[in-house]
């Protein structure tokens, strides 16, 4: 049908909701006939984050990228971060007058400031210029897409998940037999923003786990011996694990979306969170979460709730239906009048 690129800067080796949700689009736009391409890191010099090494930074040119693109002479050009590699497609694209779109995944301002003294508004000032150029950026939730608009970002189009209903499935508990119930279970990278901390400190009966790996996990380790840390986890061990436990704990304030989440609700997982942008647009119905700016009552709600129902719930968000609205924004990567960056 149609040749897509996506230019990314997550990609692996991470393990995020970003390069899961990236990977399965290409999936699903292949099995819908298109052609997909991806423009990673992989191939070119990097150097890894500061304060973040897991993630590799690109290091390469305009005129680079711009010889890439006109090899690949796609139909469609879809700018999916804000990093080095996604900042020289955008010029590279604007200066052969090509259009593109872009999707907002992650946010930068909130994960900046937790690390160093730079004000969130100078970030979301340069985010707010990045995607001004683009036909149509890709949003996770209607609550991110009206901060955004609050915020004088243009051209904004909402952008659900989805989950992979046979992954992620309920089934007997085969782990954690030796630990103390309830099993409190998180899932995701372990870093300052996901405010682990919260899930951590909290004074409740049971076992807390820890699934994943990041920057602070030596210091939560150090600091909360009687947790639980199983480091990185995947396919049918993380479904496994996912299955086993009592309640899942999301304590993550500054996502936009928090695919695991539905993962867990997937595999009949109730949810505790904190009302905010991401569990308040995936915990629509209180039978499979609670939301509670007290994140200990929250989690004593969900511990009532049934799994069933979460199960149920999950199945309101599907790949293809991410696919399909994915597909409904793409632009014609046809040549334009110039125009400035």
């Amino acid at each position: 049908m149609s040749k897509v690129l996506i230019v990314t800067d997550a990609w692996h080796p991470q393990t995020n909701g970003v390069v899961r949700c990236l990977e399965t689009l290409g999936t699903q736009l292949i099995a819908m006939g298109h052609e997909v391409r991806y423009l990673t890191p992989q191939g070119f010099w990097t150097v890894p984050l500061p304060t973040y090494p897991e993630i590799a930074l690109s290091l390469v040119g305009v005129a680079t990228i711009a010889a890439i693109i006109e090899q690949e002479a796609p139909d469609h050009i879809h700018i999916a971060t804000e990093g080095p590699l996604g900042l020289v497609a955008r010029y590279a694209s604007l200066d052969a007058g090509l259009r593109f779109t872009t999707s907002y995944h992650t946010r930068y301002p909130e994960y900046v400031a937790a690390r160093i003294p730079v004000p969130a508004e100078w970030t979301y000032g340069f985010l707010r210029w990045f995607h001004s150029a683009a036909e149509a950026t890709l949003v996770p939730t209607r609550s991110m897409l009206d901060e955004l608009a609050e915020r004088d970002f243009t051209n904004l189009r909402e952008w659900t998940r989805g989950v992979d209903p046979d992954q992620f499935s309920p089934g007997p508990k085969t782990w954690f037999a030796g630990l103390p119930g309830p099993h409190l279970l998180y899932v995701g990278r372990v870093a300052v923003e996901k405010n682990i901390e919260a899930f951590l400190a909290l004074r409740t009966a049971g076992s807390k786990i820890v699934v994943g790996d990041g920057p602070a996990r030596a210091e939560l380790e150090a600091r909360y011996p009687g947790a639980v840390f199983m480091g990185r986890r995947t396919g049918e061990e993380l479904s496994e694990i996912y299955r086993s436990a009592d309640v899942f704990v999301f304590p993550s304030k500054t996502d936009t979306f928090g695919n695991v989440m539905i993962e867990a609700l997937s595999s009949g997982l109730p949810v505790a969170a904190y009302p905010v942008t991401g569990p308040i647009d995936v915990l629509t119905d209180p039978a499979c979460g609670a939301l509670d700016d007290n994140l200990q009552l929250a989690v004593e709600r969900a511990l009532t709730l049934s799994r069933e129902a979460a199960r149920a719930h999950a199945s309101r968000f599907t790949w293809a239906r991410c696919a399909e609205l994915f597909v409904d924004t793409l632009v014609p990567a046809q040549r334009l009048a110039r125009r400035a960056a």
